[in-house]
């Protein structure tokens, strides 16, 4: 399977810096659950990447530490996050043409 276009990874790193960027406080916001789903999606963006471009950090990027998650699992902002990260990671492999 032949690597993404430098310009493509170029937009996807765009849109998870601007995610991240955008839910850099959402540990603090249980009531906002929008902020969790796009921190989930930014994270499931890395862990597509991570399998397309076989690196464990892809353009730099880590994971998101899962501890965080512990007691949040079952809550409305726990799922968001989540149901984001998998939603993420399943269009990294749409985009990318990666079955």
């Amino acid at each position: 399977m032949s690597q993404p276009a430098p310009e493509l990874l170029d937009q996807l790193n765009i849109l998870i810096d601007k995610l991240r960027d955008e839910s850099s406080h959402f540990q603090d916001s249980h009531e906002d659950t929008q902020q969790w789903y796009n921190r989930g999606y930014a994270n499931g963006m890395v862990r597509g990447l991570i399998v397309v471009l076989k690196k464990q950090q892809p353009n730099g990027y880590s994971l998101d530490d899962d501890s965080f998650l512990q007691g949040h699992e079952v809550m409305a902002w726990g799922k968001a996050y989540r149901h984001g990260e998998q939603v993420g990671e399943k269009e990294i492999y749409e985009i990318t043409g990666h079955h």
